[in-house]
């Protein structure tokens, strides 16, 4: 019962901090480390140790999902090239960066097994980018950009791990054994994926009971990444290309019913395992420092170098990759040059997570012939990037992205956009209605084109500003206190027996879908 008793307590604290995060206007992600950090140190207070492979296939896939299905592939494909810019080639920078500049500082470790560290530490952590970016505000480009990066980085630090790691325990490694860990990892995971979408693509085609496809859904990140790990490949990317199709197949794979259902127990999921993560990862303080023993001196230097170089190597790569790329004339007449504020901010947005402690815990005990080598400094020094990256600039993107006064996405021509749509969709509706007007009768026929002209009128109502209530409004304001005064006569009825459980139930399901079909209206 212990270890279910510990799990318990770390989620109402994570639930706790995320309320308290909401109540003081900051970044759940943030405060939870925070917390996490303060209670490691509170003496009985229950410690996790974390194992690296429950985090890379039981947290990460499901996060990784969730955040694939919900991303635009169109957007995705458009942002394709500074994307894999950001997530090969600046992870590949930055681990031979800071494997490079480890190196040096420890000249009798090898330099394979510097580069293993520096591989942990350079990718951006794919909960942390989309917990802080979304939250903050970002432009729709940047986010797209972000969360792209993070879907994929992973997948090329992990191999690259794994090729330094064979170095470390004296595995010979050739230029043919590295592209073809690239292959494998890299075109196996893309096969899986595709055969992901496949397979589930036709189980929630043919699955009517939005329980069953609920639960179809939760078993698909993780059969994906056992599959790929079956055959060697990179589960992550198995994961995100599967993530990727079935989001933008979804609407023609499962009913309405299935869709509400599945976005409602995902949107909870990822709320509780990123709460979770980042309390867990604050935990692991007292852990990392039991065991170092180095010079305080050479541990805040080393320490430095690395936060350092971690840093500066993000803003290196980015501003050549943003403005040399336009220097070919089909690339600057298709994506002209961002204003320098751009890259600042997707710089500054380079927050490390819980996938680089994971990596970092499962570094090699021993290099090759049983050699030591300080891998508990390795770990310290990955938790501080972590620590660093996700408290100080998670902390402070809100106030970078402010003060850049980064030009948002024009409200005003994202309504005109969907009213235009609308308007294409209502007159769709209305000529299929005419085709099947003579099985129904007149008034039924005519509420439905009444029905259809509200919807249009709605989409343009949005282009008239918010000076004073609209007809829409006005409604939805009026039908809510409707919706109260029925819910009241219900309960009174149930309560006083003259109806029972199962009809108070049934009328409740139906007001509190029109009650949310309402909300979404005014938030939208």
């Amino acid at each position: 019962m212990e270890p279910l008793f510990e799990v318990v307590v770390f989620l109402a604290i994570a639930t706790l901090g995320a309320a308290l995060a909401r109540k003081l206007g900051l970044l759940a992600p943030i405060l939870l480390v925070v917390v996490g950090l303060a209670l490691s140190f509170v003496p009985g207070f229950p410690q996790v140790r974390l194992d690296p492979d429950l985090v890379l296939v039981g947290i990460l896939p499901p996060l990784l999902y969730v955040a694939a299905l919900e991303t635009s592939v169109p957007a995705f494909r458009l942002n394709l090239r500074p994307i894999l810019l950001l997530a090969v080639g600046l992870v590949i920078f930055t681990a031979f960066a800071v494997g490079l500049v480890v190196h040096l500082l420890l000249p009798a470790v090898p330099f394979a097994v510097c580069l293993a560290l520096g591989a942990v530490v350079a990718p951006p952590d794919a909960v942390a980018a989309t917990a802080v970016a979304r939250r903050i505000g970002l432009p729709r480009r940047v986010v797209t950009i972000l969360e792209g990066e993070s879907l994929i980085n992973d997948a090329t630090a992990l191999v690259l791990l794994r090729v330094a790691t064979m170095a470390t325990i004296g595995t010979s490694v050739g230029v043919g054994d590295v592209a073809w860990e690239v292959l494998v990892a890299t075109g196996g995971g893309i096969v899986m994926g595709l055969l992901g979408v496949v397979v589930f693509g036709f189980l929630h085609k043919r699955i009517t009971d939005p329980l069953l496809d609920n639960a179809v859904s939760l078993i698909v990140p993780f059969a994906v990444v056992f599959a790929a790990e079956e055959i060697h490949a990179s589960g992550v990317v198995a994961v995100v290309v599967t993530g990727l199709g079935i989001g933008h197949k979804m609407p023609l794979l499962m009913s309405a019913a299935s869709r509400l259902q599945i976005g409602a127990f995902w949107r909870l999921v990822r709320f509780l395992l990123e709460g979770l993560v980042f309390l867990l990862v604050g935990l692991q303080l007292r852990e990392v420092v039991h065991d170092l023993d180095e010079p305080l001196g050479f541990l805040a230097a080393i320490t430095g170098a690395v936060l350092v170089t971690v840093f500066l190597t993000r803003f290196a790569w980015l501003f050549p990759a943003t403005y040399l790329a336009r220097l070919v004339p089909r690339v600057r007449q298709r994506d002209p040059a961002p204003l320098a504020k751009f890259p600042v901010v997707i710089g500054w947005a380079g927050m490390r997570g819980v996938v680089t402690l994971a990596a970092a815990l499962a570094l090699p005990l021993t290099l090759a012939q049983d050699r030591p080598y300080p891998r508990q400094l390795f770990i310290w020094l990955a938790f501080a990037v972590i620590v660093a990256t996700l408290v100080g600039q998670g902390a402070t993107l809100p106030a970078v992205a402010r003060r850049l006064k980064l030009p948002p996405d024009d409200p005003v021509q994202d309504a005109l956009s969907a009213a235009g749509v609308q308007q294409q969709a209502s007159r769709a509706a209305r000529e299929r209605l005419d085709e099947l007007a003579e099985s129904a009768p007149t008034a039924v026929v005519e509420r439905l084109r009444r029905v259809s002209q509200e919807r249009t009128n709605v989409a343009w109502e949005r282009l008239g500003g918010s000076e004073r209530e609209t007809p829409s409004q006005a409604y939805g304001r009026l039908r809510q206190e409707m919706i109260d005064a029925e819910r009241e006569v219900f309960r009174a009825a149930r309560d006083s027996g003259r109806i029972p459980e199962e009809v108070l139930v049934r009328a409740y399901r139906d007001l509190d879908l029109e009650e949310s079909l309402l909300r979404r209206e005014e938030e939208s």
